[in-house]
């Protein structure tokens, strides 16, 4: 659980130094998206930010081989909590009292969690699940062509679910990938499924969060990142909870994604005075 959790402290406070480094890059003069990003790239924060990015990552892949999927996720649903406070501190962002309790809530939601799960399931996935993942990946994929082209009240929530859903699929292909032999990575479906599905959930989502309202792209994203994953840890991955609690495995996931649900307008870098 350690790890998932560090894995949304990374997460979460990449988001918000990528923001200052973004803003930096834009008061400094004018030009494309391709000339803010070679500004923005020049400054220690958005490097830092995705040092961080890539640190997190790491641990969010050693917590999917120790934890079950369910835990992972509401794990990484938090990291909007740490992007609330993170940015309440540097960004000057100021938290409403029901967004101070909706952090509380999550961290509330992560205990119960935390007290609750037991080891990964020891199922390693068929092979048809393979294929699913990969055919999701795909789903996904075609997703964004479809939801870019829908009105601007339902573009964001579909490219935002699109988003999770390719996440997901990124969550569950790394407990169906056993074997790191390159010869098996090639042959492996969960392979492709992890980067095809990696590669168009960030894509569905950087067109989500400018294209539409964040805080509706960014539910979406818990939404699609969280339950879709879980129920396939439980049911085909044999995840499960310390025997006798599943009820508080249900109400801590229910509780951490509820509240990160309430932070969602942080799943973009929140605006402010730096």
């Amino acid at each position: 659980m350690m790890c998932a959790l560090g894995a949304a402290v990374c997460f979460g406070t990449a988001t918000v130094l990528q923001a200052m480094a973004a803003r930096a890059a834009a008061d400094s003069g004018r030009g494309g998206d391709a000339a803010l990003l070679l500004r923005a790239l020049r400054q220690w924060r958005y490097l830092a930010g995705l040092a961080l990015d890539g640190v997190g990552f790491l641990l969010q892949i050693a917590a999917l081989r120790s934890i079950p999927i369910y835990a992972v996720g509401a794990a990484l649903a938090s990291s909007l909590a740490v992007t609330a406070v993170v940015a309440a501190r540097l960004l000057r962002v100021r938290l409403s009292r029901v967004e101070w309790g909706a952090v509380g809530v999550v961290c509330a939601g992560l205990a119960m969690l935390g007290l609750a799960s037991g080891t990964e399931g020891e199922q390693t996935g068929s092979t048809a699940l393979k294929y699913a993942m990969l055919a999701t990946a795909v789903a996904v994929l075609l997703l964004g062509f479809v939801g870019g082209r829908l009105p601007e009240r339902g573009r964001a929530l579909a490219l935002g679910l699109g988003a999770g859903f390719g996440f997901g699929v990124v969550e569950v292909a790394v407990r169906l990938i056993d074997d790191l032999d390159l010869g098996a990575l090639l042959s492996n479906p969960a392979t492709y499924a992890l980067l095809l599905g990696g590669g168009a959930a960030f894509l569905l989502l950087t067109s989500a969060l400018q294209r539409g309202s964040v805080t509706t792209a960014t539910a979406g994203l818990v939404i699609g990142e969280t339950i879709g994953p879980a129920v396939v840890g439980v049911v085909w991955l044999g995840d499960r909870t310390r025997e006798g609690l599943e009820w508080l495995a249900v109400l801590g996931f229910a509780v951490a994604v509820a509240g990160a649900l309430a932070l969602a307008r942080f799943g973009e870098a929140p605006g402010g005075e730096a």
